[in-house]
């Protein structure tokens, strides 16, 4: 911590510099359970260094991802529970680019606050470092930006980055997939990180019980369902690319199966879903019943209960189930690839 730098002035204007290097000290050890071996450089500095070790990788291309939680943050202010949502930005993001066959190498986060209250950020890094755990990435590096009068003092925004790489020959495309291929589903843990804006209307959460147990949710509050964090795929999907040739990996996220699973399917095809064989979870059904939104607008707004697809040849069905299995997923087949000018047909 450094002990020489402190601002009076700054802090009569509602900046505490201090409170920034405690934060900092608080979340080293979180940070330090990231550390892979490609790291070359300690939390503090003006940037993060990383050494690529391209052993076994030919042509490589590195790629990018951002994102933030979104309005689900408001749930994790009404609950104060902070330690979670660090976990659904990384998902976000390193979701996003295993879609292409990348490995997620390192993460930044940036988090921007009305006031720093030290043991708060440290709690939502130490989600980070959590996600950063499950997917294999490091932490180098982020941002804390103390803004008073921008943000009311409880709140906070959070948002992160990561860069992954993958072989350019490896890379996943939709240019052998063809009709007849296999759609199988990988479980959500819940709602994830999107629709939030319609959740809370629906259960009207500033204004409702939201910490009272429910009986549809198991006995679980509302606000604990709703804070489940987002599911992570990264080591799962990385075991099945090793044995099974992966024709298009869609993570379901903003816009639900009707905008997803088309952005990895080409013109021509189309994903036949099979309604009935979708594993709904509990929530989405009570928020459909709740708001009053018909099945079209919940498939088209949440994941529900289909975190990521994956399109496979009919021969490799099995093989990829079991691969899927052995790396502690729960999947199962929801449709087809069909000859067809409709993006996606849910029936």
């Amino acid at each position: 911590m450094n002990l020489q730098s402190k601002s009076d002035s700054y802090a009569a204007a509602g900046v505490d510099i201090t409170a920034g290097y405690k934060s900092v000290e608080l979340m080293k050890q979180h940070i330090a359970k990231t550390m892979t071996k490609g790291v070359c450089s300690d939390v503090g500095g003006f940037g993060g260094l990383f050494e690529l070790d391209l052993e076994g990788i030919s042509k490589p291309v590195l790629v990018s991802g951002t994102d933030g939680v979104g309005t689900k943050l408001k749930i994790a202010f009404l609950m104060d529970k902070h330690d979670t949502v660090g976990i659904d930005c990384v998902a976000m993001c390193v979701n996003d680019v295993i879609c292409c066959g990348a490995k997620p190498l390192f993460f930044l986060d940036y988090i921007a606050c009305g006031k720093n209250y030290p043991e708060k950020i440290a709690d939502i890094v130490k989600g980070v470092c959590e996600g950063c755990v499950q997917s294999g990435a490091a932490l180098i590096g982020g941002e804390t930006a103390e803004m008073p009068g921008f943000y009311p003092v409880d709140e906070y925004d959070l948002a992160g980055y990561t860069t992954g790489v993958v072989d350019k020959d490896k890379i996943i495309d939709n240019k052998t997939m063809k009709a007849g291929d296999v759609i199988i589903a990988l479980p959500s843990s819940g709602v994830h990180s999107n629709g939030f804006s319609l959740v809370r209307k629906v259960f009207d959460v500033e204004n409702s019980d939201i910490k009272s147990p429910v009986a549809e949710l198991g006995g679980k509050s509302i606000g604990e369902t709703l804070l489940t964090p987002t599911k992570i795929y990264v080591k799962p999907v990385l075991a099945l690319l090793e044995k099974v040739k992966v024709k298009g990996i869609s993570h379901i996220t903003g816009g639900g199966f009707y905008e997803n699973i088309p952005r990895s399917i080409p013109d021509g095809l189309g994903a036949k879903v099979i309604k009935d064989s979708v594993k709904i979870l509990p929530i989405f059904r009570l928020i459909a019943e709740k708001g009053g939104i018909s099945e079209r607008d919940m498939f088209n707004t949440f994941n529900m209960g289909v975190g990521m697809s994956i399109v496979v040849a009919p021969e490799d069905e099995e093989t990829a189930l079991a691969v899927l299995r052995e790396a502690g997923e729960d999947p199962y087949v929801i449709g087809s690839i069909i000859e067809s000018e409709d993006k996606i047909t849910i029936c």
